[in-house]
């Protein structure tokens, strides 16, 4: 007869959930995320800006991820695919999609979150039913390779509260600490102090925006935050609730208490915010291996099938990544031609990077610009310069999707999606 008991005990494993919060208009990025979530942005051609988070997280081992979708949802659901590319369609766990609530609750839990912090105050009730003991909690539009199992190592070994993956920005091309939070910490880890986006930052260490909170801890804090906050402003716009960003009074308020620890991320990671920032990692694509990518780490997406890429006869090509469908019969330079794009005879590329679909007529020259999908740039004209800025962002050309262009465009020039120049 088998044994209905066990003398046997076996310690639970603690309990992880994930969100991944991919829910930002992403206004900075101007025309390249005006019809689409940030998130969705295509990368190196074969990928979206979400694929990292997702397969950083599958591949670790964490399977229980929570999708965060408010600005242009539709868009990165029809890329997520309900979590079928990183096996993640299942009944226990999986992913789960996050959408902004109405009629659900209190006014500070309705409508669009205002930050990243106001956002997992409106989630405390689903993380306490959860019964996760840990939650991590990360962007979607950064690109990286995390094994989130060492971050979890070092949140257990310091018995942490917060424990916050940080990264050194030193000698990185067009970026600037004071766009992050800037994080000091003493020998032992210990996070000392925080300080988000200060106009004079006191070192290069930032918040790489992946954060493993204890759940019971975070709900309290966010709770504590919210009293405190509550009639201290009658102008803040209702469904506000007022906490904001991480790094407003969240991150903050966890430093203060002493138990918030950083754990170092020592290879590439790269904001892709800005458009100075997006082509740039483009750039650097194509100057070497980058440790983005390996074969035991694979980065899972959703993308169709595709014909092979094909080089005519006379194309030229040097340091060019080519996308499956691509056809190249012209010029490409240190530039990456995304899926179905056509560069014709007679046209050339040069540091730049385009979507899907594109078509660069004959005669035609694009020069450190971004030219979205589907758009099509037309003979002779000009879209970017060699003079453009790297570390400007406001210095890169960007053509929007399904766009005309029939003249030249000028750095830091801008067609808008659908737009005819």
């Amino acid at each position: 007869m088998p044994a209905c008991h066990s003398d046997a005990v076996t310690a639970p494993d603690p309990r992880v959930v994930a969100i991944v919060q991919a829910g930002g208009a992403g206004a900075r990025m101007d025309v390249l995320s005006a019809e689409r979530a940030k998130p969705a942005l295509p990368f190196a051609g074969s990928y979206q800006l979400i694929d990292f988070a997702l397969s950083n997280l599958v591949n670790s081992g964490v399977d229980d991820v929570w999708l965060s979708v408010q600005y242009q949802a539709e868009s990165l659901q029809e890329q997520v695919r309900n979590g079928r590319p990183w096996d993640l369609d299942r009944t226990r766990g999986g992913l789960r999609l996050l959408v902004p609530r109405q009629g659900s609750g209190s006014l500070d839990d309705e409508g669009f979150a205002h930050g990243n912090a106001d956002e997992l105050y409106r989630l405390r009730d689903d993380l306490r039913r959860s019964g996760a003991t840990t939650v991590l909690v990360m962007s979607a539009d950064h690109v990286y390779r995390l094994d989130h199992r060492e971050v979890l190592a070092t949140h257990a070994e310091k018995g942490a509260e917060l424990t916050m993956v940080v990264t050194d920005l030193a000698g990185v091309t067009g970026e600037d600490p004071s766009d992050h939070a800037v994080v000091e910490h003493n020998r032992l880890g210990r996070v000392t102090d925080v300080s988000y986006k200060p106009e004079k930052p006191r070192g290069t260490v930032v918040a790489a925006e992946v954060f493993a909170y204890r759940v019971d801890v975070l709900v309290e804090v966010l709770e504590e935050l919210h009293r405190e906050l509550s009639g201290a402003d009658a102008d803040r716009e209702a469904g506000d609730s007022g906490l904001g960003d991480f790094g407003d009074l969240l991150v903050p308020r966890l430093v203060a208490r002493g138990k918030t620890y950083a754990h170092r991320l020592d290879g590439y990671w790269r904001d892709l915010g800005q458009p100075h920032h997006y082509l740039n990692a483009h750039l650097e694509l194509l100057t070497g291996d980058v440790g983005l990518f390996d074969p035991a780490w694979p980065i899972r997406t959703q993308q169709p099938e595709r014909l092979p890429a094909y080089v005519g006869a006379g194309a030229t090509l040097a340091d060019a990544m080519l996308s499956p469908g691509a056809r190249v019969c012209g010029t490409v330079t240190r530039s990456v031609v995304g899926p179905d794009s056509v560069v014709e005879s007679g046209a050339e590329v040069v540091e730049s990077v385009l979507g899907a679909g594109v078509t660069v007529r004959s005669g035609a020259r694009v020069v450190r610009a971004v030219v979205d999908s589907d758009a099509e740039i037309g003979p002779e004209a000009t879209v970017g310069g060699a003079e453009t800025s790297l570390e400007d962002p406001d210095a890169i050309a960007i053509i929007g999707r399904e766009s005309h262009v029939r003249r030249d465009v000028g750095p830091g020039g801008r067609v808008p999606p659908g737009g005819s120049v």
